[in-house]
């Protein structure tokens, strides 16, 4: 019995095919890797992890994390969607030092071509700070966001997060309030897409669970 079960899953794997995973077209649609599947509808929806590094090759971009999310598959190709980004938690736990202040902002913005996307901000003081100081600082944050936001579609907002020209700028405005030793976009997530009929969650789901509820 346990010898068949073992040639029914060998027989399985080969029915599967590879394919190539590509990142978005403001990625340079570079490789991702591969994934084997038996269906290429069951690819879509799969959430795929990465760092900037393996994109850029800049080894100081190590610790942040990129989700795709495979929207379509065609011809052996797997094409995704920018899902969201995270900056690893080793690397946000070494930023904080003693008696200094963690000032956070999380905030749902919309770009010039109607994403929807959830950005998560911290701001590391130099010393810790009175209440009335983080308020500031986090009116900071917020003001400049709002007013920055709609003037960027979304693929210029995800650069000049990962670029790190957001966090300079709010950086050097907060600076004039209080001492900043640095500020993190520190994850992002896309919560809404444009479409014809309106504004729809950024929810990707496949086919073949559409067809099985």
């Amino acid at each position: 019995m346990p010898a068949k079960a073992k040639y029914t899953a060998r027989d399985k794997w080969k029915m599967k095919k590879w394919y190539e995973v590509l990142a978005p077209k403001a990625f340079g649609e570079v490789s991702l890797g591969t994934t084997p599947a038996d269906e290429p509808e069951k690819l879509i929806g799969r959430v795929v992890e990465t760092t900037l590094y393996d994109l850029t090759g800049d080894i100081s971009q190590v610790h942040v994390k990129l989700y795709f999310q495979i929207v379509s598959v065609e011809e052996g190709k797997a094409y995704t969607r920018f899902r969201g980004h995270e900056l690893a938690r080793d690397y946000m736990k070494s930023l904080i030092r003693r008696k200094s202040s963690k000032v956070q902002a999380i905030l749902d913005v919309t770009t010039k071509d109607g994403y929807v996307m959830r950005l998560t901000i911290a701001a590391l003081t130099s010393f810790r700070c009175k209440t009335s100081q983080r308020r500031a600082i986090r009116r900071i944050i917020k003001d400049y966001i709002a007013s920055k936001t709609p003037e960027l579609t979304m693929d210029e907002l995800v650069n000049e997060i990962l670029s790190g020209k957001i966090s300079n700028e709010i950086a050097e405005l907060a600076r004039k309030i209080y001492p900043i030793r640095r500020v993190e976009v520190y994850k992002s997530k896309l919560i809404m897409i444009p479409t014809e009929e309106g504004p729809k969650p950024a929810v990707v789901v496949s086919p073949v669970q559409l067809k099985s509820k």
